[in-house]
């Protein structure tokens, strides 16, 4: 079973789901009935479909809530008796998660983004002194000032999580599940991380057993390419069989053409992969969420050029692309970025289905979660041994000060007696 989100997240999930299909897999897609990108119809995968207003097509993430009130214990029914092996999910939007649950299912992540930020700060240990927040700005050499922004960038996060986003799901946990839990503990439940990332491309961090790193899976070798001409309106006559003029162009086979000097993006995280593998650099120009911080990456590492969108006018431009064409600086970076990307011992679309599979395989990986998520926070941060210390010290400090003005009061008595 699948639970996706729509738009972009769409696209790299979908070639998973090509992958997945290919080798003989089963699929059920859960899905908006308005979606934007996911086809009811599809020789990939068999449908469920979420109806859904046309006011609340941006109201994905509840729409598991509006299944169950829809179509009750039915649909419910209906899937635990079709024996499913495990649930692939995006956790932007948790009804997945919540879903697995019910089900009783194993749980692979299709992930970058969870429900309040970036996947890792949930799963792994993550030092803010130099991990920067998604929305910072910030890269991993932070001066004092920049470290106070990073822990208030934090401080939302955990807020927008706890009154925003739980709120959302209160409803479905009281009626249909017994026990307390949170979304980020079902997060933490999940057997399999298949990350959108890669330590080419992102700062380095502590990671933990289960997370498997499959950045820029969704690349391939560009296609060879006839001459590209921008062309609207009615075909020349003249035109020759070397030329093709098309509405859209496959954006990796552009960039895999040798004769492509730079890349004009937005910065999403796609794009900004696929320029990684093709070696071609980048003048981003970014417009919201993630994408300063992807192109921030890039730029870090002397691939990249951010042009600002307040700043951005015929003459920054043009001088933006004049320098990423005369600095060879530039195309040398993402080309060395390129060779380390490719540089494993297997492919990160191999690793995404042999890990999908393994679950399935062996009903789950339980023994590549840490014991971590069952723990109070308290606890986790070893909060309580420290207090226990701290009173012990307390208490051994007290212990002595008395025993030293026992001794000293003593030693006073004893000789105003003898003057006496």
């Amino acid at each position: 079973m699948v639970f996706p989100l729509d738009g972009s997240h769409w696209v790299n999930m979908k070639v998973i789901l090509e992958d997945l299909h290919s080798r003989g897999h089963n699929l059920t897609v859960i899905r908006a009935s308005n979606s934007w990108y996911i086809p009811e119809q599809s020789p990939l995968y068999t449908s469920i479909s979420v109806e859904m207003d046309e006011n609340e097509q941006l109201r994905v993430s509840k729409c598991f809530h509006v299944q169950w009130k829809q179509h009750g214990s039915c649909i419910l029914q209906s899937m635990l008796d079709s024996k499913y092996e495990l649930m692939l999910t995006d956790p932007a939007i948790a009804p997945g998660l919540y879903l697995a649950k019910f089900l009783k299912l194993p749980v692979v992540l299709n992930v970058r983004w969870i429900t309040s930020g970036e996947g890792h700060f949930a799963l792994a240990p993550s030092p803010l002194s130099y991990i920067p927040v998604a929305g910072s700005g910030l890269t991993d050499k932070m001066n004092f000032i920049q470290r106070v922004k990073n822990f208030l960038f934090s401080c939302i996060d955990l807020f927008q999580q706890k009154f925003m986003v739980e709120p959302c799901y209160f409803a479905v946990r009281e009626k249909y599940f017994e026990g307390r839990f949170d979304t980020i503990s079902l997060l933490l439940e999940a057997d399999i991380w298949l990350f959108r990332s890669d330590f080419v491309f992102d700062y380095p961090r502590p990671t933990m057993p289960n997370v498997v790193y499959i950045g820029g899976f969704q690349c391939k070798p560009a296609q060879p390419l006839p001459v590209i001409w921008r062309h609207k309106g009615a075909t020349p006559s003249t035109l020759g069989n070397n030329t093709l003029i098309v509405d859209w162009m496959p954006q990796k086979d552009l960039l895999g053409h040798p004769q492509i000097k730079l890349f004009v993006a937005h910065g999403g995280t796609n794009g900004v992969q696929e320029a990684i593998y093709h070696g071609v650099p980048v003048l981003g120009i970014p417009l919201f969420f993630d994408q300063y911080d992807n192109l921030l990456r890039l730029q870090d590492r002397g691939a990249a050029k951010i042009l600002e969108l307040s700043d951005l006018n015929a003459d920054t431009f043009e001088q933006g692309i004049q320098e990423l064409l005369h600095t060879d600086s530039y195309r040398m970076n993402i080309q060395r970025m390129s060779r380390l990307h490719r540089d494993q011992p297997l492919a990160p679309m191999d690793q995404a289905v042999f890990w999908v599979e393994y679950v399935m395989r062996h009903k789950g990986a339980p023994h590549l979660r840490t014991e971590a998520y069952r723990m109070p926070w308290y606890s986790y941060y070893s909060l309580d041994v420290l207090l226990l210390m701290l009173t012990v010290l307390t208490a051994l400090i007290v212990s002595t000060l008395g025993v030293f003005r026992f001794l000293c009061c003593r030693r006073i008595k004893k000789s105003k007696a003898k003057q006496n």
